[in-house]
C-alpha cells in the first residue's frame, strides 16, 4: 500500500473497532485487555501519567499502527489477536476519551 491509508483499509479498520467495541460489553476479558492497551498508547503518545491523547494523535496513531500491521501481512481473522485489541482499544479511545471502566470498578 502507497501513500495514505487506503479508503477500503480504513473501512476495515472501522468495522474491526465497531465489532470489538460492541464484543467488550459480553467479554471481560476483552475489556481487561483494551484497558492494558489503553494505558500502553496513552503512554506511547504522550507519556507516563499524561493526559488523554488527542484526537488527532489517535488518529495518526491508528493509521500508521494499521497500515505497518497490513504492511507485514496481518490480516484480521477469528482470533482476538494483540493487533485486533490495539485497533479496537485506539478506536475505543476515540469514542469515550478515556480508557475503558475496569471490571472491578477501580
Amino acid at each position: 500500500m502507497d501513500g495514505d491509508l487506503s479508503e477500503e483499509l480504513g473501512f476495515l479498520v472501522r468495522d474491526i473497532g465497531d465489532a470489538g467495541i460492541a464484543e467488550m460489553a459480553g467479554s471481560p476479558a476483552l475489556a481487561a485487555a483494551v484497558d492494558q492497551h489503553a494505558a500502553a498508547v496513552r503512554d506511547l503518545l504522550v507519556g507516563p501519567g499524561g493526559s488523554h491523547p488527542s484526537p488527532d494523535a489517535l488518529m495518526t496513531y491508528l493509521h500508521d499502527f494499521a497500515e505497518a500491521a497490513f504492511r507485514r501481512g496481518w490480516w484480521p481473522g477469528d482470533a482476538r489477536d494483540w493487533e485486533f485489541v490495539r485497533i479496537v482499544t485506539v478506536c475505543w479511545m476515540m469514542r469515550h476519551g478515556a480508557a475503558p471502566p475496569s471490571k472491578n470498578g477501580s
